[in-house]
């Protein structure tokens, strides 16, 4: 009886290790496929969030709406080729252009350089405009779309038409705006909280910037900014454009591929007190870019390496709502309700 319990008990034995193996050797590889994941995947942002991100320049011309996702994939180049842009108040021109061409930023970092206020507000912003980069790089789609649900939400409440600065085109349920006149941009300027309609949550810790914004639910604009010169530069305005099928952005006919690798520690992009802090430098963000020229004139076009203050952002901090261009709204002045 004693030998018969103890072959009981070792048959048991024997099926319990069988019985347990397949759990343990699944626990094993799963403990393997765990550790080769990323620790922190990026977290998805629900379309209430990616729309706070993108209202500051969903009614931006398409090529600079792809040129500012783009650049913003870079937020460390941003910083740099704002205070870059700054410390070369001499360059003009074609001048300029060349200089620019020669560094070594992204293309989309190297096309913001065309309106230097963007740049300006990108770099002033650095937490939004890292935000907005990662969101781009892990949902690009969601962000296009997003772009496109403000868009529509400005078109019903009469903030999104047609005039002599932009062209604003539906085709199905895609709306796209383009310069009026092909060889001149002009940037709008816009309450990005108050221009849909119903109130936008604004983005936390997102600051206006001068030539940029004005209050009430109506659109501005300020100079236009020439680029017959920079048709030779591979970062220019006519290489850049949305793929509202896809949903991408588009560089050189081709989708763009971000190869930043910044954006994966977006958290280091924070602000503290506006200091952007670096080795050699702690940049404030909160000043406006140095001037570079007199102030804009009503009526004229700017080319965006003119010597019209890199981006015609006059006296430093203008009063809230007046154009970048000494207050006034060019193209029929500022339009509260209507107009876009």
């Amino acid at each position: 009886m004693n030998i018969f319990q103890k072959s009981l008990a070792l048959l048991l034995s024997w099926s319990l290790v069988i019985a347990t193996v397949p759990g343990g050797a699944a626990s094993a590889s799963q403990s393997v496929q765990s550790e080769a994941q990323p620790a922190n995947p990026g977290t998805t942002q629900s379309p209430v969030e990616l729309q706070q991100l993108v209202a500051p320049i969903a009614l931006y011309p398409d090529a600079l709406v792809s040129q500012i996702l783009a650049g913003a994939t870079y937020p460390t180049e941003i910083v740099e080729a704002n205070r870059w842009l700054q410390g070369h108040p001499n360059l003009t021109g074609q001048e300029l252009a060349n200089e620019v061409d020669k560094q070594p930023w992204d293309p989309s970092v190297k096309a913001l350089n065309q309106f230097p206020s963007v740049l300006a507000n990108m770099d002033k912003n650095l937490s939004w405009t890292s935000s907005l980069g990662d969101a781009y790089a892990n949902q690009p789609q969601d962000v296009m779309d997003a772009v496109q649900v403000l868009r529509a939400r400005a078109q019903q409440a009469g903030n999104l038409k047609n005039n002599k600065q932009e062209k604003v085109e539906t085709q199905g349920n895609t709306i796209i705006i383009e310069p009026a006149e092909p060889e001149v941009v002009y940037v709008p300027t816009y309450d990005p909280w108050i221009v849909y309609g119903a109130p936008v949550v604004a983005w936390p810790g997102w600051y206006w910037y001068p030539g940029l914004y004005v209050p009430g639910p109506g659109i501005g604009f300020g100079l236009g900014f020439g680029f017959g010169f920079l048709a030779g530069f591979a970062w220019g305005w006519h290489h850049w454009g949305c793929d509202w099928g896809h949903r991408t952005v588009i560089y050189n006919h081709t989708t763009y591929i971000s190869h930043s690798t910044t954006i994966v520690n977006h958290n280091h992009f924070t602000r503290t007190n506006n200091n952007f802090n670096r080795t050699t430098n702690n940049f404030h963000h909160g000043q406006a870019g140095a001037q570079h020229g007199p102030s804009g004139q009503s009526g004229v076009h700017s080319g965006a390496f003119g010597g019209f203050n890199h981006g015609a952002v006059s006296n430093g901090f203008s009063a809230r709502g007046r154009s970048s261009a000494g207050g006034e709204f060019h193209g029929g002045g500022f339009h509260g309700g209507g107009r876009r």
